[in-house]
């Protein structure tokens, strides 16, 4: 059941800008996401175990987003703006609430760059405006010499394996549409990418899974990929390290054991494995020619 909110406010300012995404501004059009997808990070808050059925459209969000464009933009406070950084921006809703298409036609507007990560095709509707946004947006003066555009556009994957995305990702594009997607995106002239994120211990992160990641996004012309780790959150059933681990028990068992050595009593893995997966993830890019960061 869709749900209606009213909201203060919509665009966050970070703290200092995101060192992989390039964002100093994040905006959600919704809350919830339609992806479903058991291990993302926002469960275990409000959201409940179906993300779909508690998902909330902030009906005022476009008048509040609009006031606070004018602010900034008259300070000339400008930088990437990521469009649906805790939600989808292409969530299935999206095709009739068009709520995200109002939101870029505010960023255009206003010129203000634009970060998009998805996992749904649905993106491909607003292909002209994304490219005016890329032609049109201020960048922050730091980032002008390096990028010299005003759109950056990623794709996510966890997995290749259909059958694994089916389970974990029940909402988004399978894993082959993704990939097309990079391509299709690439084709309109865009900065393309896929994030890898997360990849996921010992089913995505082996050597030979991670390298057909990274061939794939490669082979689909993009232009970098990110690859980061699996974060796994609360205890609770609604949260995403039950809600995982429920899924392990049905995917092979003998992986939970692994897990709750890996993860114990944390959310995250050992600094140890972190540096590992980034170091044979640094290696494989090399190897395939593709670089592992947005800007050059």
């Amino acid at each position: 059941m869709l749900h209606q909110k009213l909201v203060k406010s919509v665009l966050n300012k970070h703290k200092k800008r995101d060192s992989w995404f390039l964002d100093d501004y994040s905006v959600n059009p919704y809350e919830g996401c339609s992806c479903n997808c058991l291990y993302c990070y926002i469960r275990g808050s409000k959201y409940g175990e179906n993300m779909d059925e508690g998902l909330a459209v902030k009906t005022n969000a476009l008048e509040i987003l609009e006031k606070q464009l004018a602010t900034k933009a008259k300070k000339g406070q400008y930088g990437f703006v990521a469009v649906g950084s805790g939600t989808d921006a292409y969530i299935h809703h999206e095709e009739k609430l068009r709520i995200t298409e109002g939101m870029l036609q505010l960023l255009l507007k206003y010129r203000f760059p634009v970060f998009i990560s998805t996992k749904c095709t649905l993106i491909k509707r607003d292909i002209e405006l994304l490219k005016e946004i890329d032609r049109q947006a201020i960048l922050p003066d730091d980032l002008q010499p390096r990028l010299k555009r005003g759109v950056i556009l990623s794709v996510s994957l966890s997995t290749t394996n259909e059958k694994i995305s089916n389970m974990l990702e029940p909402g988004a594009a399978p894993p082959v549409q993704r990939l097309e997607l990079v391509k299709q995106l690439k084709e309109q002239g865009f900065l393309t990418g896929v994030n890898a994120i997360p990849v996921l211990p010992f089913i995505s992160d082996s050597g030979e899974e991670l390298e057909k990641i990274i061939v794939a996004a490669k082979t689909h012309n993009a232009d970098y990929i990110l690859v980061g780790g699996l974060t796994l959150f609360g205890n609770d059933t609604a949260d995403s390290k039950t809600l995982f681990y429920k899924f392990l028990e049905r995917y092979d068992p003998s992986l939970l054991p692994k897990y709750q050595q890996l993860y114990g009593a944390n959310w995250y893995t050992s600094f140890s494995y972190q540096d590992e997966l980034k170091q044979r993830a640094n290696l494989l890019c090399k190897k395939h020619s593709i670089r592992n960061t947005i800007l050059e």
